[in-house]
């Protein structure tokens, strides 16, 4: 199965198992996310601008408990 998200990337972070989210960058600007252990299951999919508004977010601190 041919897809627009070939090339996954885990967090430098990740202790090297499989209980990871992995990223991928798409020629055309949009960002896949999908989980290290189902790496056959769903995709969620986001357009650059969603993606940067996100990683904003984390940078800020919005999603600290």
């Amino acid at each position: 199965m041919h897809t627009k998200f070939e090339i996954w990337r885990k967090s430098t972070r990740s202790s090297g198992g499989d209980n990871c989210v992995e990223v991928s960058f798409a020629q055309d600007g949009s960002v896949g996310v999908r989980d290290s252990k189902n790496r056959d299951g769903a995709i969620l999919e986001f357009t650059a601008t969603e993606w940067d508004s996100f990683l904003g977010g984390v940078r800020a601190g919005e999603f600290n408990r």
